[in-house]
């Protein structure tokens, strides 16, 4: 089979001839049909010291099972979290991972909706949402971004405000229901809003939690870091919250799934459509991760094998 790799920090990628790996205890073996570009994956390659497997959202069809499995069997169909080998003709999803694609979705649909969607849901929850309060989302056209804007107006939002990197940007993420849209260099981010759910986090943190109302709430979610300066929560009242998934999928895996029948929920009934900016073969998978690097993207990056 084919996978993609690297060997030095900062790439290149390159594509490899490599054994079919074996399910272990717990695990399954899925021939990909779509894998999902995420930023943390192309910051592993472009900042981590050592070299690491390329993981991330996988999905197609299981084709074997290790021992142990008991939810999934050969031919069904799932997404999940890789932690492995991702970028690759098959991959292994360990069992406690995935979950099955409903049968009128493609698998790109799966790898745009479902981790993306679960950590925008998670986001918009911990933000504690009233109806009628105003948003505003940071990265809007992102793969989580584009999902967060219609999660928040499905949330009965009053008005949601998509910010973004590029004027652009600013005609696909008023398609998304986007009542408004900044650029970050803005000087003002107009009226503040009650809450913002921020996926860009370092020098963004101070604009964005000076777009807060008194007692709002900014969810941080971004792995990119930043310092908040107390006296700037405590003028305002306001609060910041931090949300990371991976907590939720250990720790409340009922509360996990839960978010994720929300999600196919809102899918089936035509309320969330996950855009897709492209879908690139594994020989260009360093295409894909230009495409996020320089956050030309406007929806899910996809990788097709």
């Amino acid at each position: 089979m084919r996978r993609v790799r690297y060997e030095s920090r900062g790439g290149p990628l390159f594509v490899e001839e490599a054994p079919l790996p074996e399910p272990g205890p717990g695990e399954l073996l899925v021939r990909a049909e779509a894998i999902g570009v995420t930023l943390p994956v192309v910051r592993k390659v472009t900042e981590a010291a050592e070299p690491a497997p390329l993981g991330g959202e996988i999905a197609g069809e299981v084709t074997a099972v290790g021992e142990g499995v008991t939810r999934y069997g050969t031919g069904d169909r799932v997404t999940g979290l890789c932690l492995g080998h991702g970028y690759a003709d098959f991959a292994l999803l360990h069992e406690a991972m995935a979950s099955p694609v409903p049968r009128d979705a493609s698998a790109v649909d799966a790898v745009a909706l479902v981790r993306s969607g679960l950590v925008a849901l998670g986001a918009l929850e911990a933000a504690r949402p009233q109806p009628g309060e105003a948003a505003l989302v940071t990265a809007a056209a992102s793969g989580v971004g584009q999902l967060a804007v219609q999660l928040a107006t499905t949330r009965g939002a009053g008005r949601v405000v998509g910010a973004v990197s590029d004027p652009a940007k600013a005609d696909f993420v008023r398609g998304l229901g986007a009542d408004h849209v900044i650029t970050y260099g803005d000087d003002g981010w107009g009226t503040p809003v009650d809450y913002v759910l921020d996926a860009v986090g370092g020098e963004l943190l101070t604009p964005a939690l000076a777009a807060l109302a008194p007692e709002g709430r900014l969810v941080a979610y971004s792995s990119g870091g930043g310092i908040i300066q107390a006296y700037d929560l405590l003028v305002g009242a306001k609060s910041v919250i931090g949300f990371q998934l991976a907590r939720i999928a250990r720790g409340k895996p009922e509360l996990y799934e839960q978010w994720r029948e929300e999600l196919w929920r809102l899918f089936a009934a035509g309320e969330l459509r996950p855009a897709v900016h492209g879908e690139f073969a594994l020989e260009d998978a360093a295409k894909a991760h230009g495409e996020i690097d320089e956050r030309s993207n406007l929806g899910k990056v996809v990788l097709i094998p």
